[in-house]
């Protein structure tokens, strides 16, 4: 599964855990370029993922971190803060 694909996914959770719909997002985007996010069709940049975050309510980390733990579910939330960390601190 390629990022795209799983930041769709990631999206798509979070949406509806958060009990929004695609519509819900039209301050910040319109519903079919959800849609097409959702489906893995297209990359958001950064700013988009922001804004899409905090339409949600969460961190933009957050939706990205649910990304990589889609794609890879074996390297686990520890695992992965723990490689962050690692590389967030290097100088």
């Amino acid at each position: 599964m390629e990022i795209r694909e799983s930041l769709g996914e990631a999206l798509r959770r979070m949406r509806i855990l958060h009990d929004l719909t695609q519509e819900d997002f039209s301050v910040v985007s319109s519903r079919t370029y959800v849609s097409s996010l959702e489906r893995g069709l297209k990359s958001p940049t950064i700013q988009k993922i922001e804004e899409l975050a905090g339409r949600i309510g969460i961190h933009p980390l957050s939706l990205i971190v649910s990304a990589y733990l889609i794609q890879d579910p074996e390297v686990g939330l520890d695992g992965l803060i723990k490689q962050v960390r690692e590389e967030a601190l290097q100088p």
